[in-house]
């Protein structure tokens, strides 16, 4: 059983694994969330633990309903909606969001927070 983020895009899979201290798949629903993806994700990881964190905008919130409708066991992480983008979320809070999580981070020395 692994462990598993699922995010919207590239750059919010990039910002994680800025912060991640552990082996974690990182998946992209690479922008929209159709049926198709839905099912293909619920078949690759219905094994693993998965946590799902997405933007907190209006294509989101349909995305994360999705999500508690079809693979109600995932958990949910939730980025403030001060920032609206899991990719322009500080790291020191995404650490935080992690951390919270409980998963290993590390700050990376050359980034700005």
């Amino acid at each position: 059983m692994g462990r598993v983020i699922i995010v919207e895009g590239k750059t919010d899979k990039q910002r994680l694994q800025q912060l991640l201290d552990e082996p974690v798949e990182i998946a992209c629903t690479n922008g929209t969330l159709g049926p198709d993806k839905l099912e293909q994700l619920i078949a690759e990881f219905s094994d693993d633990e998965v946590c799902v964190l997405l933007d907190a905008d209006h294509a989101g919130d349909k995305a994360r309903r999705l999500f508690k409708q079809e693979f109600p066991n995932v958990r949910h992480l939730y980025t403030h909606r001060m920032y609206r983008e899991v990719a322009t979320t500080p790291l020191n809070v995404l650490a935080q969001i992690l951390e919270g999580a409980h998963f290993a981070v590390k700050m990376p020395e050359d980034e700005d927070i």
